[in-house]
């Protein structure tokens, strides 16, 4: 049978893949560490990861999805803030935060976690901590390279509230070639 990786997530509009775009020239500016830089025009917002799938179940996904976001108006987001996981002193992950309905959010996460899990997708162990990835270092990177870029993400400013309202979840397919990933959609449910 045919797999696909694929993860579920929320599109971002153009305003706010810009506002990044400018914010990564900024930050490349400011260091020479190995970092990984995500294609704004593949920014999103991941809300489950669902790894290697059978194509033969996209539709159950589809209709799991379907009825994870039944009842759930549009969400209401905005881009905010700047920071790194772990921290700043062994920095993994650059990211950019997210304001407004997380509550909704978090709902609407939970409840794609709970329709899935019977279709043989556990439900995430680690809390949902919406956010949207950036930058990645690179195995290479030392320590200082690491703590580098940690006093970077400290100084830079990211107060740009650029609101925006989530309408829809899509299923995406994630295909990975040595230029980086290429995300096609695989299907959208809208929100009530």
């Amino acid at each position: 049978m045919e797999q696909i990786r694929s993860f579920i997530a929320i599109e971002l509009p153009g305003d706010v893949k810009l506002a990044i775009s400018r914010l990564q020239e900024k930050l490349k500016s400011g260091s020479r560490a190995p970092v990984k830089w995500v294609n704004p025009e593949n920014t999103h917002l991941t809300l489950k990861f669902l790894g290697n799938i059978d194509f033969a179940i996209i539709d159950d996904i589809k209709n799991a999805l379907r009825e994870a976001v039944r009842g759930i108006p549009a969400i209401h987001l905005g881009v905010e803030g700047l920071g790194t996981f772990p921290n700043n002193t062994r920095v993994q992950v650059v990211w950019v935060g997210l304001t407004g309905e997380l509550d909704k959010l978090q709902k609407l996460q939970q409840r794609i976690d709970k329709e899935l899990t019977p279709l043989g997708f556990p439900a995430e162990k680690r809390a949902f901590s919406p956010h949207l990835t950036i930058a990645r270092l690179r195995d290479r990177a030392t320590v200082n390279d690491r703590q580098e870029i940690g006093r970077l993400v400290e100084k830079t400013n990211f107060e740009r509230s650029l609101d925006f309202l989530v309408k829809s979840v899509n299923l995406m397919k994630s295909q990975l070639t040595q230029e980086g990933p290429i995300y096609s959609l695989l299907g959208s449910v809208n929100l009530d």
